[in-house]
């Protein structure tokens, strides 16, 4: 009844074996890619795209004409709107594909591999031993932790370092007039993969001005990604937290230490993101009248 009704333009053809080979293909590459935008920025504006996709698929079931006529004529405009906004992952992609062994890829291709690296408890209590050994001196630093976002557009404005973080490390980088210690160091996992990167700056007006710009720094690389961003105030010695687009300053050792528990738990993204935004939100409307570094 359903078919006859809405579905009469549906012709299915015969499926072969050549068919079925090529839609093996064809989801082997349609995998690969989806592995590829989840490890980039992209992955946010994927989910988007594919919202649209879904009504835009339920107005073809159901014959929404007006709703068809405006996705057709929408299109065109769309594709070449996808390619300007994706332009620095497909320039990153082709040349990464460029420098790979194909053949060698496919042999050791892994099904579901879970490539991401989850910080331990031993990379917490470093953390958090050298953020409050820096604060005591007014040490500034600026410490990204990557969660399931790979931060490699980022890794790469630095200098590779690829080295187990230890809390006499993180206080040797950020030592002042050291080669390392301007800019922010990213934590991948237990290592450090990367120092002197260049992170993108906030333009949230609500954000106080006395902000300097390592806490825009670190209020900015939250709002492109998930990580989870640490600042120790050169001006004050304060410690603060970014994530999500939310800023916590003045935080002690136990609650330094709470904030980067919520990236041990292998839970769904949401549900991380949603314990990070809730011990984030509500202290972030009232910030302290600290003075932060410039």
């Amino acid at each position: 009844m359903f078919k006859d009704k809405y579905l009469t333009w549906l012709d299915l053809p015969m499926v072969t074996v050549i068919d079925i080979v090529e839609i093996i293909i064809i989801a082997f590459l349609f995998y690969t890619i989806l592995v590829w935008i989840k490890s980039t920025r992209a992955w946010m504006l994927f989910k988007g795209l594919m919202v649209i996709l879904v009504f835009v698929l339920l107005a073809a079931v159901f014959q929404m004409n007006t709703i068809l006529w405006l996705a057709e004529k929408a299109i065109n405009v769309g594709v070449i709107a996808i390619v300007i906004i994706f332009q620095p992952e497909l320039r990153r992609a082709l040349e990464q594909l460029g420098r790979k062994n194909f053949f060698r890829g496919l042999t050791s291709f892994e099904f579901g591999k879970d490539t991401i690296e989850r910080i331990s408890e031993k990379t917490i209590n470093e953390l958090v031993r050298a953020c409050f050994e820096m604060s005591k001196v007014k040490t500034g630093a600026l410490i990204v932790v990557e969660d399931s976002v790979v931060l490699s557009e980022y890794e790469r404005t630095g200098i590779d370092v690829d080295a187990v973080l230890t809390n006499q490390l993180l206080i040797n980088i950020f030592e002042k007039n050291t080669p390392l210690h301007d800019g922010a160091i990213i934590v991948r996992g237990e290592r450090i993969v990367s120092a002197t990167c260049y992170l993108p700056l906030s333009d949230n007006l609500e954000l106080s001005k006395e902000l300097g710009t390592r806490h825009r720094a670190a209020v900015g690389i939250s709002e492109v990604s998930d990580s989870v961003t640490i600042v120790v105030s050169e001006e004050t010695g304060g410690v603060s937290i970014a994530a999500g687009g939310r800023l916590i300053r003045g935080l002690d050792q136990e609650g330094l230490r709470k904030h980067l528990k919520a990236l041990q738990k292998y839970e769904p993204d949401n549900k991380r993101k949603g314990l990070l935004k809730r011990r984030l939100g509500g202290k972030n409307a009232k910030q302290d009248d600290q003075v932060a570094d410039k």
